[in-house]
Order: C-alpha cells, then sequence, then structure tokens
C-alpha cells in the first residue's frame, strides 16, 4: 500500500478533525476536570495516611463495578438513542430513554442492596494480604465509613448517566461538560472544607470525602436535568418523554437483547478489574496504594483517548443510522489512528512526570516507589490501551455487543484473571511486573480487534424498518 494511500486511509482533513473535536474536547473537558479533582481528592485523602487512602481505594474499585454496569446497560440502548438520532426518529429516541430510566433503576436497587448486605465482606477481600505499610483493621473501618455515605449519592449518579449519555448520544457534549465541571468545583470545595475541617465545620476525614461526593453528584443531577427540560427547542425529543413509562415490548426485547451482552460485559469485566486489583493486593497495601496512586494520576492522561474512544460511537452510530456504511468504516480508520497517535504522546507525558506525582502522597517510601513504576509500564502501554478503547467502541457502534462481549470480558476472565490469580499466588514476581505481563497478553486482544474492524463485522443499521 502506497504512503499517500495509507494517508488517505488513516488521517483525515480539518473539516473532519474539527468535526471530531467538537464531539471529543467538552468530554475531554468534562473527563479531564473530573479525573483531575479525583486526583486532588486522593491527594487530600492521601495526606491523611495510607490507611484511609487505601480504605478509599478499595471502595471506589467497587463501586466502580457498579458505574460500569450502569455505563454498560446505558450504553447498550444509546447504540440505539445515537441511530434513532441520526435517523430523525424522535418517538424511537424517547422510548429509547424510558427505557434506560427502567434499566437505571433497576440496577441502582440492586446495587444499593447488595453493598448494603454484604459491603464489609467485599472490602475484606482487598485486605487478604500482609499488613505491609499500615493497619488492616483500620483501613476496613476507614473504608466501610466512606461506602455509607457514598451509597447516598448513587441515586443522583444514575440520573446523570441516563441524562447525559442521551445528550451526548444525541451530539450534545456542552451541557454535560458544563454540569461536570459544576459538579467538581463543588466537589473540590467541600473536599477541602470537610476532610480537614475549615471555617468552622467538622473535620471529617474520609466521612468528608464522601459527604462531598454526594453533594456534588446531586449539583450536577439538577444541573443536566433541569437544562435538558427547559431547552426543548434542543430536545425535542424530550418532549412528552414522561407523558407514559410503558415501552413497546417489541422493543424492550430488541433493547433487551442488544443491550444485554454489553450490561453483562461491562459487569464481568469490571469485576474482572476489581479482581486484578485483589490480586494485586496480595503484595500488601503499600502495592494497594501504589497502585491506586498511579491509576489515579494515569486517568488524569488518559481522558484524550478515552474521550475519542467515546467520539466513534457517537459519529459512527449517526451514520449507521443514516445508512452511510462506507463512511462509518472510514471514519472509524481515522479516529482509531488519531486516538493512537495521541495515546503516544500522552504516554510520553506519564513517563516524564511519574516520578513528581507519587511524592505528593503521605505515604510509605515503598508505595510511593511502586506507584512510580506502575507509571512508567502504564506510561509504554498506553497506545495499546488507545488502540483496544476504539477497536471496542467501534464494533460496539454498529449494535455488535455480542462481538464485544466475547472481545472484551470473556478475554478477561479467560485469559488476564487466571494468569493475574497464577502471578500473585505461585510466584514471587514484584507487583508491577505482574502488571506488565497482564499487559503483553493482550497483543492477542490487539491482533482480534483490529481484524474485526478492518472485515466490518460492526457495519449494520439496526433501526431501519423498526416497525417491521
Amino acid at each position: 500500500m502506497s504512503e499517500s494511500v495509507l494517508v488517505k486511509k488513516f488521517i483525515g482533513d480539518r473539516q473532519f478533525y474539527r468535526r471530531i473535536l467538537k464531539i471529543a474536547v467538552p468530554i475531554m473537558i468534562q473527563s479531564g476536570i473530573t479525573n483531575f479533582v479525583n486526583l486532588l481528592d486522593n491527594i487530600m485523602v492521601g495526606r491523611l495516611g495510607t490507611e484511609q487512602m487505601s480504605g478509599v481505594a478499595i471502595v471506589n474499585q467497587l463501586l466502580f463495578v457498579f458505574s460500569l454496569c450502569i455505563f454498560g446497560g446505558l450504553a447498550g440502548t444509546g447504540i440505539f438513542t445515537a441511530q434513532y438520532y441520526g435517523a430523525k426518529d424522535y418517538e424511537g429516541l424517547r422510548n429509547s430513554f424510558r427505557y434506560k430510566l427502567w434499566l437505571g433503576g433497576t440496577l441502582l436497587c440492586a446495587a444499593l442492596v447488595i453493598f448494603s448486605c454484604f459491603g464489609e465482606k467485599l472490602t475484606g477481600y482487598y485486605l487478604k494480604g500482609n499488613n505491609d505499610g499500615g493497619d488492616l483493621q483500620a483501613t476496613l473501618n476507614y473504608a466501610l465509613d466512606y461506602l455509607e455515605i457514598m451509597l447516598l449519592g448513587l441515586p443522583a449518579f444514575t440520573a446523570v448517566q441516563i441524562y447525559s449519555n442521551t445528550l451526548r448520544e444525541c451530539g450534545e457534549t456542552v451541557v454535560p461538560m458544563r454540569a461536570g465541571i459544576a459538579a467538581v468545583t463543588v466537589n473540590l470545595v467541600f473536599n477541602y472544607l470537610l476532610i480537614y475541617g475549615h471555617l468552622g465545620l467538622p473535620a471529617l476525614g474520609v466521612k468528608g470525602a464522601a459527604a462531598a461526593t454526594v453533594i456534588s453528584r446531586f449539583c450536577e443531577m439538577g444541573i443536566v436535568v433541569i437544562w435538558a427540560h427547559t431547552h426543548k427547542e434542543k430536545c425535542d425529543y424530550l418532549k412528552g418523554v414522561y407523558s407514559t413509562v410503558k415501552v413497546p415490548l417489541g422493543l424492550v426485547k430488541k433493547y433487551f437483547i442488544t443491550g444485554s451482552p454489553l450490561l453483562v460485559n461491562e459487569a464481568l469485566w469490571s469485576a474482572g478489574m476489581a479482581m486484578l486489583a485483589q490480586c494485586y493486593s496480595v503484595r500488601g497495601l503499600n502495592a494497594v496504594a501504589g497502585q491506586n496512586i498511579s491509576a489515579t494520576v494515569s486517568n488524569v492522561f488518559n481522558v484524550a483517548f478515552f474521550a475519542l474512544g467515546e467520539s466513534i460511537a457517537i459519529i459512527c452510530g449517526h451514520s449507521l443510522g443514516a445508512g452511510l456504511l462506507k463512511k462509518a468504516k472510514d471514519e472509524a480508520y481515522k479516529i482509531i489512528a488519531f486516538a493512537v497517535f495521541t495515546a503516544a504522546c500522552v504516554g510520553a507525558l506519564i513517563l516524564a512526570t511519574s516520578s513528581l506525582f507519587p511524592m505528593i502522597y503521605n505515604t510509605t517510601p515503598e508505595a510511593r516507589r511502586i506507584a512510580a513504576h506502575f507509571l512508567i509500564a502504564q506510561a509504554v502501554f498506553t497506545p495499546q490501551a488507545a488502540l483496544l478503547h476504539a477497536s471496542y467502541f467501534t464494533i460496539r457502534s454498529g449494535g455488535k455487543t455480542l462481538v464485544t462481549f466475547l472481545f472484551d470480558s470473556v478475554y478477561m476472565w479467560a485469559v488476564s484473571v487466571p494468569l493475574a490469580f497464577i502471578l500473585s499466588r505461585y510466584t514471587g514476581l514484584y507487583v508491577v511486573w505482574i502488571f506488565v505481563f497482564l499487559q503483553m497478553a493482550e497483543w492477542i486482544k490487539c491482533t482480534i480487534g483490529v481484524i474485526l474492524v478492518k472485515k466490518g463485522v460492526w457495519m449494520q443499521n439496526i433501526v431501519r424498518n423498526e416497525e417491521e
């Protein structure tokens, strides 16, 4: 293939990148600010001590499973939402929104029951290693204090995801960004006030961090919901959305069949990630703290290619819904290439700052050393992560959720989790080398992803002639 053909295939013109960035930049800004404030939040809690930071990190790992279940469940229906919008089918869009309400409410109730009844047991799984770096019982107590308050914010979190995802799928990314900025600002202010006790308020430590998060989530929910229902000219598709909560049975079946693999995928994948974190925790609290620091820092940098992955789902979803299949494939190639290039630049930044961020935390020298080594490893594999992320969203944009299920969570549980379990339990490998071997194991997954995207198995319009 000649150089000119390669350039034409993988590099777009200025208008194309303007279109991408118009969607991606607001998502980047929102996610970037959110993750930056999470970093500051993490640092504030980290200043309290290793036990507090580790307890919060463990709970957030458990809540991560819930958030990805919500993400996966809504995203399955969101495939239809994006294509409905591309086809200008607003009644179909309203039905998909109502289905999201039912699905989100069901997942929310299940999460509240599970965390309320089994929170202590689930948290305890991460405290089976040695107490190198801190007190295990104190860590458990801090974790349970944090979890108890965080549960109060889950209803607001669910509502925000339903509304924000729908707005983004319809091309409106600025409002969720603004709401996110407002939320993280509120979170940061109340973190400062409630963690350490300023302006006459009590110093609540980890409880203060949880309370600040809950307050910010209700603020974000208020902004998004009020805007969506007071700007009818931009949200025609929400007119009369609450006139009924019924969804036609035929559509329920269709949404369920398409969305269930994605929901199960996200549930299993996030549970797999939680299991990997548990495997790292076998190496002790220093490993828990170090991995938490590196993950929080790298998330700040990774928002760029994560947002580009979401852009693929939106842009290609619109093209597929309009019946422009070849255009969708061309767009996918160019955005994937752009995401990998962006990730390479991000990896260089992570590498350059890998020794700086861990020094901010009030933790042990060993935890800081582990965090720095984790960041170096993550920097090296960042382009690979971008390729996997973009491939996943490309396949998902056409409704091939069963394929994404096999590609993502089945691979996680068939390869990554068993490998992590064996390496953590039956070898004396340094915890960061376990991470490196897990990343190397995903080379096979990268190859599969590229093949699936190239073959175009994902290119289909799933809303055409729906009434038939």
